[in-house]
């Protein structure tokens, strides 16, 4: 067999399981009321140091996304009371956003919907098979960072 004809069908593959992933993760969500963007941006300020809130820029930095796309997400969230914009105090001109207790709950559900997902997604491997799966992954994945 060809490399290319199969790196071709690999990438593909992934590509298909990947999509299956994410229609797992979305049907998940939709209940909770939240987006896989706002999903992904309750995880990051989760994530965060609760003594230091992100800035916009440096949340928009973390989704790998311009700062006036994060905008409608911010306002989504913010409109649901999952955070809440602040003055910087340190400049007055940036926007810190702070995760507020309903939104670190939201940000829970969330990540037990995309746990969720996976698992259904993975339920036909053995443990051992996912493993293997989940260190490959990982090998992939740490030539790029």
């Amino acid at each position: 067999m060809d490399e290319g004809v199969g790196e071709k069908e690999l990438a593909e593959l992934l590509h298909l399981v990947s999509r299956r992933l994410r229609h797992g993760y979305v049907r998940r969500l939709v209940p909770l009321g939240l987006s896989p963007s706002q999903a992904r941006a309750l995880r990051v300020l989760a994530d965060a140091d609760p003594e230091r809130p992100l800035r916009m820029v440096r949340l928009a930095d973390e989704l790998r996304i311009v700062p006036r796309s994060l905008t409608p997400v911010v306002d989504a969230l913010e409109e649901a009371g999952l955070v809440r914009r602040e003055v910087d105090p340190g400049n007055r001109r940036s926007t810190l956003i702070v995760i507020t207790p309903e939104g670190r709950a939201a940000a829970d559900r969330a990540r037990d919907a995309r746990r969720q997902a996976g698992e259904d997604l993975f339920a036909a491997l053995s443990a051992e098979q996912r493993e293997q799966l989940r260190e490959l992954l990982s090998v992939v994945d740490a030539q790029f960072r």
